[in-house]
């Protein structure tokens, strides 16, 4: 609109002018605008290459639209590696729309994606991690346990997500009946149904919970009351519990997918810092723990 009345003003202005002023005026219009397309130019070559990040809006401690999960964190600093801007397209991962975004370009990286899955390429895993076992730490009955055939588990309630992996082991063990599975609403991510758990654990209306790893440690850790977190790495029958992470990447494209994996490899002492400023248990590719003192590459 204010293009427009400025168009009307100088014309008539125009018809007012004498024709050598009207002559002037064009070339003055048509220098300016010559100089705006330059310096729009020298802009966009100056401009740093762009990284576009997919990730859920609305997913702690994943990510979220503030900047506030580790995903975003780690994007970030994958960023600042390459020398690029940051931008996300943002999407809710229950949609199932990450594959889609990635083959159509909308996005150059995915930064948690499960190893071996096949949906879209992946790079080498940046981090392992597991299921986990979560409990209270003054609960006496169940100090010590492992791994969810230990028999110390028979009656007591716990919380979690069916058609998971330790549900699938629970039920083996007939430990299903006691059970709680953790709904979710519509809308609703996983990770808000998680946090409800964590409550109830530390309430009391619960006995012990079964999480994915990042989810469990991160909420245990802002619990009203002290919960201990145990990687389910030690059992012997059933799904497996322990996952590699990779970062999905465009398909077709091998350099960008080795570029990435090299930004991974020299920077993994600092990609295990950042994971472990969330609680989440690091595990090496055998399933042991790394230290936050030894995470070293």
């Amino acid at each position: 609109m204010m293009e427009e009345a400025a168009l009307k003003g100088s014309a008539s202005i125009a018809c007012r002018a004498a024709r050598s002023a009207r002559l002037v005026g064009m070339v003055a219009s048509v220098l300016a605008a010559a100089v705006a397309l330059c310096v729009s130019d020298t802009a966009s070559l100056n401009a740093a290459p762009v990284l576009r990040v997919c990730a859920d809006p609305d997913n702690m401690p994943f990510s979220n639209n503030k900047g506030e999960g580790f995903e975003n964190e780690l994007a970030e600093f994958v960023a600042a590696r390459l020398g690029d801007e940051l931008r996300y397209t943002w999407f809710s991962e229950n949609t199932g729309y990450v594959p889609n975004t990635v083959g159509q370009s909308a996005c150059d990286l995915v930064m948690g994606y499960a190893q071996g899955t096949g949906l879209i390429d992946d790079t080498n895993p940046y981090y392992h991690t597991s299921y986990v076992l979560i409990t209270r730490e003054d609960d006496v009955d169940l100090k010590g346990v492992e791994a969810l055939s230990d028999p110390r588990l028979k009656n007591k309630r716990i919380g979690l997500f069916a058609r998971t992996p330790p549900a699938s082991i629970l039920a083996m063990h007939g430990l299903a009946s006691n059970a709680k599975p953790i709904e979710t609403h519509a809308g609703e991510s996983q990770s808000k149904a998680a946090e409800a758990m964590i409550e109830e654990i530390a309430s009391g209306k619960l006995d012990a919970g079964l999480l994915w790893g990042p989810v469990g440690g991160y909420y245990a850790q802002r619990a009203a009351v002290p919960l201990s977190v145990v990687p389910l790495v030690k059992e012997s029958a059933g799904p497996n519990t322990v996952y590699g992470i990779t970062m999905g990447v465009r398909p077709d494209d091998p350099q960008w997918k080795h570029q990435i994996n090299k930004v991974l490899a020299d920077n993994q002492h600092d990609i295990n810092v950042i994971l472990q400023g969330y609680n989440i248990p690091v595990l090496d590719q055998e399933g042991d723990p790394v230290a936050s003192s030894t995470a070293d590459r």
